[in-house]
């Protein structure tokens, strides 16, 4: 029981990082190129993937070993991409409405893991799934005539997250977790220093604070969701994230100005309550089949 009551303290003090991160990311992001932004967020998380190897059991090259060498890059290279998407959402749609639009991922992964994983889908994840593609629908809908492309980004960045945990499953069939973790910061950041560089902009001193302060939030939210995901599974530990779109939506109101219309309320509401049945149906499903083995 403390094991679990120290996970969920580890899951919110991941998810209160991660959304200062957030905050902190759209004025960096908005005030200079996203992709910039992400290559010296990479550079401090990919050493902490680094350092953190080396303490393992076997040392760097026993966690850098793995079976899906292809997957593990491709799994990289998608993150990192989504990290530069998920910047300039927060730059040019608002911190708040871009998380109402992420907060599909968990439908979309459920969605795309039956022609990618085979993964069968009953009647109650699937009117879950159609429930929240109808709250979306509604988070999308235009106040004025004209539907606005830039909404467009978010859901990339979502389908790109979505393909980064299909891809994340098939690896964890051959590697441990371990070696997952250690190639999204070493691939990311190594694909970053490849691009960042033409996009170099010489920051202000009190905005290599901000940078700083971006980087060691990066690496103690990662280090947070690692030990929260030692002492829970990952059905109770999903739901909680859902709390990135509160934090999102006090930080855009109160420091960014941003509004929120009565559409982005209703349809995150739907989303999110349709994301938890599913992340919790995929659960028990999974209990299910284990049982039967």
């Amino acid at each position: 029981m403390k094991s679990k009551t120290q996970g969920y303290i580890f899951v919110l003090l991941a998810i209160t990082i991660f959304s200062i991160q957030d905050g902190i990311s759209k004025h960096l992001g908005s005030a200079y190129p996203p992709v910039f932004v992400t290559m010296i967020r990479y550079w401090a998380f990919g050493l902490f993937t680094v350092v953190l190897a080396s303490k393992m059991r076997g040392g760097i090259l026993a966690t850098a070993r793995t079976k899906r060498p292809v997957l593990q890059v491709i799994r990289g290279l998608l993150l990192a991409s989504q990290v530069v998407v998920v910047i300039s959402c927060f730059a040019v749609i608002g911190l708040a409405h871009s998380q109402a639009i992420f907060s599909v991922t968990p439908i979309l992964i459920a969605l795309l893991s039956m022609p990618l994983l085979g993964e069968r889908v009953g009647w109650r994840r699937w009117t879950a799934i159609g429930t929240g593609l109808a709250g979306v629908l509604l988070i999308l809908k235009p106040d004025g005539g004209f539907f606005d492309v830039k909404l467009l980004l978010a859901i990339f960045s979502c389908l790109l997250f979505a393909f980064y945990v299909i891809v994340t499953r098939l690896v964890s069939r051959d590697d441990s977790s371990m070696t997952s973790f250690f190639y999204t910061g070493v691939v990311g950041a190594v694909a970053m220093t490849l691009v960042g560089p033409f996009y170099w902009t010489w920051m202000s001193p009190g905005d290599w604070g901000w940078m700083a302060l971006v980087c060691m939030t990066s690496i103690s939210s990662h280090y947070f969701l690692i030990r929260a995901y030692d002492m829970l599974d990952a059905a109770a530990v999903q739901p909680l994230t859902y709390l990135q779109l509160v934090y999102a939506s006090i930080i855009g109101v109160t420091i960014y100005g941003e509004t929120l219309n009565l559409n982005t309320i209703v349809g995150s509401v739907i989303v999110v309550a349709s994301g938890i049945f599913t992340i919790w149906r995929e659960h028990v499903v999974g209990r299910r089949q284990v049982t039967r083995r």
